[in-house]
Order: structure tokens, then sequence, then C-alpha cells
């Protein structure tokens, strides 16, 4: 039985490699998506532009102004007339925020004496604006304490202490690029042998229900690893991502992973009746799944319901752990509670697969 199991996934890897353009389908995106996500995908605040209305003529106004032009968040500072070319510059979107100095700043501050500014935010870019905003408060908070005895707070960044983007984008790439590749080779299997008419020459070979499920798994699984890995040393080589945990634990779990999504990628596939089909399975899915992951926005700021959906996403499981390898040299100890629960989702996935397969082929 384990004979006619190789051969059966001999049969897929040979469809999958077995052309020219097969072999450009696995391996172009994958190199296409790690060379534009980790830049495209991003969620820094650079290169904008502040539009400032300054009705103080004194030393402090101007002072502000020049440490602001130092902020990353801005590359240019455009000055404005008044409060009407203020809302003209925010609605048009030549300016990100808007800043109005009033006429007394520089006398209040002479005097020791609170001296407001009024900040105006674009709230159609209301992230971007809120990030800005938080640079231009910690530039004007250091600024107003220089000079007088006040408390200093000393911040350390655990496991980024740089902040870089990257290092946060990354290992969640890692799991997000191979999640499209292995729910494609796993959707299209049975819905191709179906579409193709060779569906029927399987279920008369020695081969029980199961056997056929596990030799269209095996591929799958094999293409997760194999682009995990793809991408994991890209991550490391090209862009420096710093890897401080257990390679043994990653290639475990990018298995635990593979089989996951091979689950489910096989319920896609059985569910479906043609090939475009499952593309459009494997696209319903995948959009919620990187929402409900964490990767977008924190799982904790999502209603209760859509937290518990996100527990049944293996990429949640996933993302975590390969920050934790790569970031936090995470141990099997502290791995094991997020490789049981894509464990789980993966004896659940593949036995409604199986089911489904069986139900569809009686």
């Amino acid at each position: 039985m384990l004979l006619r199991l190789w051969w059966l996934i001999r049969k897929e890897l040979q469809t999958l490699l077995g052309s020219a353009q097969g072999r450009f389908l696995l391996v172009m995106p994958v190199l296409l998506q790690t060379a534009v996500f980790p830049f495209a995908a991003t969620l820094e605040v650079t290169g904008n532009t502040l539009a400032v209305y300054n009705q103080d003529s004194g030393a402090s106004g101007r002072e502000l102004l020049e440490r602001l032009t130092h902020i990353p968040a801005f590359t240019r500072i455009v000055p404005v007339a008044g409060e009407a070319g203020m809302q003209e510059a925010i609605t048009s979107q030549q300016a990100l925020l808007g800043l109005m100095i009033p006429s007394d700043f520089s006398r209040r501050l002479a005097r020791g004496e609170a001296a407001p500014l009024q900040l105006i935010i674009d709230g159609r870019r209301s992230n971007g604006g809120q990030v800005a905003a938080g640079y231009i408060s910690q530039v004007i908070a250091r600024w107003q304490g220089e000079g007088r005895t006040t408390p200093e707070l000393a911040v350390r960044h655990l496991y980024n202490p740089n902040l870089h983007f990257h290092w946060h984008v990354l290992p969640a790439l890692v799991a997000i690029i191979t999640t499209t590749g292995c729910l494609i080779v796993t959707a299209l299997s049975v819905a191709r042998e179906r579409e193709e008419g060779t569906l029927d020459q399987l279920l008369v070979s020695p081969l029980t229900a199961g056997w056929i499920m596990a030799g269209k798994a095996v591929p799958g699984i094999l293409v997760a690893v194999g682009q995990g890995m793809v991408v994991a040393l890209a991550a490391c080589w090209v862009y420096g991502l710093p890897f401080g945990g257990s390679l043994s634990l990653l290639l475990v779990g990018m298995v635990c992973y593979g089989m996951a999504l091979a689950g489910i990628g096989l319920f896609i596939s059985s569910l479906c009746s043609t090939q475009q089909q499952a593309f459009l399975g494997v696209f319903s899915f995948t959009v919620p799944a990187v929402i409900l992951s964490g990767f977008v926005s924190p799982i904790e700021n999502m209603p209760l319901a859509f937290q518990w959906l996100a527990l049944i996403d293996p990429l949640t499981h996933c993302i975590a752990l390969l920050k934790g390898v790569f970031l936090k040299q995470l141990g099997w100890s502290a791995a094991w509670p997020l490789l049981w629960p894509m464990l789980a989702i993966a004896c659940g996935s593949l036995t409604l697969a199986l089911g489904l397969f069986r139900r569809r082929t009686a």
C-alpha cells in the first residue's frame, strides 16, 4: 500500500513539476512576493507633507518648525495662509497633517505658561495620521522638557530594539506567501481529476479514499515547507532578519501548518466540481484568514466572535510561532501551545475533507 501511495505522490509531483509552466508558477510568485511585500506591506509613515499655519513671529515658533523638519515622517513642510488654506491642503490631500501655531506661542513659553497648539489630522488616512501625530507629540514634549528638572523615562523595545518594520513583517510573510501556494496545489488536485475525467480511474484503483487523500496532501505539504524555507532564507540573508530559534522547530512548525492547509485545500477541492471553483474557494478563504490572523490588526481589538474565529485560523498560530522562532529564541516547550492548535486544525480539516470526498464519490 505504501508503494501505491508513493506512486500517487509521484504522479502529483510530476503534474506540478513536469512542465516549465508548472515550475514557473510555483517558484516565480514566491520570489516576486518576497521581493515586493516587505516594502509594499508597510505601516511605516515616512515621506509625507505637513501643512503649517504659523501666526507666531517669535523665535520659539521658528525653532519648533526647525525641529519638525528632522522628523522622517515628513519630507516637506508647507506654509499655508489662514484656516482656509489649511483646510484646502488637507482636503486636496496635499498634506497628511496640519499644524496651527497661535500668535502668542513664543510669549507664553517665555513667561513659562502653557502654549497650546492645534494639530489637524486627515481622518481619511487615520492610521498614518495618528502615527505621524505621535512623532510630532514626541518632538514637542522633548523640546518643552529641555532645561527643566523632569523625570526621564528610558524606553527599551524587546525583540526589536530599533523598531525595524521588516522584523515585524517578514516572519508573517513566510506564512502568508506559503498559504497561497499550498492551498492552490491541494485545492486543484481533486477538482482537476474530476474535471479531466481521471477521478474514476483513481476510485477503481486498489487505493482507498484515505490513501488517495494522503497522496493528494503530501505534495501540498512539501510545497508549503519548500516555499516557506525559501522565504525564510531570503528574510535572513537578503533582508537581515535575525534567526535566534531552532531550525528543527521551524521545519516542524511548517509541516504542521502545511498539514492544516492541506486539509483546508482538500476540503475545498472535494467540494468544488471545477478548477475555477477551486480557485475562487482558495481566495475566499485566504483573505479572511489573513485579516483574522492578527497581521493587519491585533486580535485583541476584534469583537469576541471574531476572536473565536481567529483561534481556528491556522495562520494565527503559524505567525505567532514564526515570530517566536525568529525573534524570541522560542523553545519547544513554549512552542507547543502554538503547535497543537495547528495539528488539531489539520486533523479536523483532513477528516472533513475525507468525509466529503467519500460522500461525493459514493
